[in-house]
């Protein structure tokens, strides 16, 4: 076999793979979206569910759902980032980076049900907060801060070190050198692991079930006083999100139309997961812009 011949066979191998991992997302989305988007309506985003009747809606787990979204990113970022500037720049070669490394490959790899029990002692019994959206995002942060860390580790490693190695010798310390050079040419690749860890949350049923419950209370949308009980801007309330919905009413089967609200349900979460993305990665185009000043 001639050299030609084998790098044809490689090229039709790997366009043969992408088009069936192209195939089976829109398969998948297509599938989702044509089961739900007929029961979705402004009805059903706009009113609170219903236990024991049909025609309820997703009001408020949609909302807990953006609200758990954002406290948990608010945590994990700044975290997951920070561990992996440590990482990258300043942990030297030796045991202590070997068993940190460790640690998070082994926090990576753990399911998602045992981080929801992990929540559940930590974060319901011992603080004794019960189920509360803090809890549920504190348990989202132990489960998506080990992909942080790599996703930001790497980043900063695939930055060339000739531009490292340039601004240090103008005199600018480490810490302005990782701010002003590093970090913005690294941003691309950690707005994605942002956009990944995310998509995990939106998603995530297991950990929630376990930490920030599977009700909600009456809320009151004109109250935004966030230490108020009422308030959906309150953290330490119960909060059932959409992914727990979903898993809730196919389990429980008391509404009459659950099929239907599954199904509208399941669109939303994956309409929303995609602005979500599209979203994100508009604005980070901006910020890369002004902070890298490329056109």
């Amino acid at each position: 076999m001639n050299s030609k011949t084998a790098d044809r066979i490689a090229t039709g191998v790997f366009i043969a793979i992408a088009v069936i991992i192209v195939s089976i997302l829109v398969g998948l989305f297509s599938f989702i979206l044509i089961n739900g988007l007929p029961h979705v309506s402004l009805k059903f985003l706009t009113t609170p569910s219903s236990n024991l009747m049909a025609g309820g809606g997703i009001r408020d787990q949609l909302f807990n759902s953006f609200y758990v979204l954002f406290i948990t990113m608010l945590i994990t970022v700044p975290l997951g980032v920070g561990g992996g500037i440590y990482m990258a720049e300043y942990a030297r070669p030796g045991k202590v980076t070997n068993i940190i490394r460790s640690c998070i490959e082994v926090l990576a790899s753990l399911p998602s049900i045992v981080i929801g029990m992990f929540g559940l002692l930590m974060f319901v019994t011992l603080t004794g907060w019960g189920y509360t959206i803090l809890g549920g995002a504190l348990a989202l942060t132990v489960f998506n801060l080990p992909v942080m860390v790599r996703v930001t580790e790497d980043a900063i490693r695939s930055v060339p070190r000739d531009q490292k190695e340039a601004s240090l010798a103008l005199g600018i310390t480490h810490w302005h050198t990782i701010k002003t050079v590093i970090l913005p040419s690294a941003f691309p690749t950690i707005l994605t692991g942002a956009i990944l860890a995310a998509g995990r949350v939106f998603g995530e049923a297991a950990a929630l079930l376990f930490t920030a419950g599977l009700s909600t209370p009456r809320m009151d949308y004109s109250n935004w006083n966030p230490f108020s009980a009422t308030s959906p801007l309150n953290i330490m309330r119960p909060a059932e999100t959409l992914a727990v919905h979903i898993w809730s009413v196919n389990t429980q089967g008391l509404i009459p139309d659950v099929k239907d609200v599954s199904n509208g349900s399941a669109a939303v979460l994956v309409i929303s997961v995609l602005l979500f993305n599209l979203l994100a990665r508009f604005i980070g185009s901006l910020i890369y812009k002004k902070v890298t000043a490329t056109k």
